[in-house]
């Protein structure tokens, strides 16, 4: 049963450590060696299942072919998810913990912390059925061990079913999708296929053909270091420049103060003492014009820091991450006809949604120009102790992945 496997699976991986370190992305990939252990798994797996060509990439990515059963050519089609987890809270460590038939209501997860139905109004939508819940100390990973089962659930059935007509179907598994850092070295000669999906989504029926426009900007403080006793006039305190810098940052483009196409600045990480600082922003837009002039900002800003702190540095390095996806969406938009035509014929109202965020597709749809839509994998509230997945979207979801392949065999 489609709905047990992934259950089965998605427990499997999610108690695997898999969590990502973007402060070393720059150094190694993957940037944890943890990550190997689900990507192995996910090889051995394959293999299993009677999937010959699989190459485990040396950079953390794994790419597997399942041959076409046709009589005549269509394009390959991909499927994509990655095996690692986010850091926003503890990613590793995880037990996951099965509600067998939601009652309605509140989910305590531990002694401290519960999962609100108030501010969870999508739980209402399944009473009565499975979700997976986290102890309150850990995610869960749904953010995207939830995409890695739904996409291995499928290809256990294409492999175990010859009457299921299809072409040949790419099966991709990266690490490091967190960090930004995942496609850094992607193996692109390995790849044949002409349009691809991430199965990396979040609520049920949600699709997303566009995206953010991402840089991350590090911005370094050098401050004057004298004793405390002897300081006027001499010292200049890191720290000070660095949270001048941080407070003039709009709060209206934060974050937490914008959604739908408004952009934001976001001071994510700092590190140092009073007299060295590094400081990392995450700058989003979906208009790239917009995402530039904030990074020039960002630069003015440190020459008015070095103006009103004599003496103390600020110097600034801004790195484009990926870009909106929607252009190659545009371009062939095959892709979106598919997938609408897929949840068309299986009575799914697909919600198309913007993504306030990045999917290594975008990355993909720009430096490719293969199209890669996103698709739901059930989770909710991703990133955060709170979060919870159910298993009926899950199941939803490779059923749409499984109609996507037979729309591919009709090419």
């Amino acid at each position: 049963m489609l709905s047990k496997d992934i259950l089965e699976r998605f427990l499997r991986y999610a108690v695997i450590d898999t969590m990502s370190n973007e402060s070393l992305a720059s150094e190694r990939h993957p940037s944890t060696d943890i990550q190997w252990d689900l990507l192995h798994l996910i090889e051995s797996e394959l293999a299993g299942f009677g999937i010959k060509d699989i190459v485990e990439d040396e950079n953390g990515v794994v790419v597997a072919h399942i041959p076409s059963n046709l009589d005549h050519v269509v394009p390959t089609i991909g499927f994509m998810a990655h095996v690692d987890t986010a850091d926003d809270v503890m990613g590793n460590g995880v037990k996951p913990r099965v509600i067998e038939s939601y009652a309605g209501g509140d989910i305590k997860l531990n002694d401290e912390f519960s999962i609100l139905a108030e501010e969870n109004k999508e739980l209402a939508n399944y009473v009565g059925e499975k979700l997976i819940v986290t102890d309150g100390t850990t995610l869960l990973g749904s953010d995207d061990k939830a995409g890695v089962a739904e996409i291995m659930a499928v290809a256990n059935i294409l492999c175990s079913d010859p009457t299921i007509k299809h072409g040949e179907i790419e099966l991709i598994f990266t690490s490091d999708e967190e960090t930004g850092a995942g496609m850094d070295h992607f193996p692109y000669d390995k790849i044949r296929c002409e349009y691809c999906y991430t199965i990396d989504g979040g609520k049920r029926y949600e699709i997303e053909a566009e995206c953010f426009n991402a840089a991350t900007v590090k911005v370094h403080f050098s401050g004057v270091s004298y004793h405390l006793g002897a300081a006027r006039g001499r010292l200049v305190n890191a720290l000070t420049m660095a949270s001048f810098f941080v407070n003039a940052l709009p709060q209206a483009e934060s974050p937490e103060a914008t959604d739908g196409r408004y952009g934001y600045y976001c001071a994510q990480t700092i590190n140092g003492n009073a007299t060295e600082i590094d400081l990392t922003l995450y700058l989003r837009d979906f208009e790239l014009p917009v995402l530039d002039r904030r990074i020039d900002a960002l630069k003015d800003l440190a020459k008015a820091t070095e103006a009103l702190y004599p003496n103390g540095k600020v110097t600034v390095n801004a790195k484009h991450i990926y870009y909106n996806m929607i252009f190659a969406a545009k371009e062939k938009p095959f892709a979106m006809e598919a997938l609408y035509k897929a949840g068309e014929r299986l009575g799914m109202k697909l919600d198309e949604q913007l993504i306030r965020g990045g999917t290594d597709g975008a990355r993909m749809a720009n430096e490719r120009k293969i199209p890669c839509p996103n698709i739901f994998t059930g989770g909710h509230n991703l990133h955060s102790r709170f979060e919870w997945a159910a298993l009926p979207a899950m199941t939803d979801s490779a059923l749409l992945v499984l109609e996507l392949v037979k729309i591919g065999a009709e090419a």
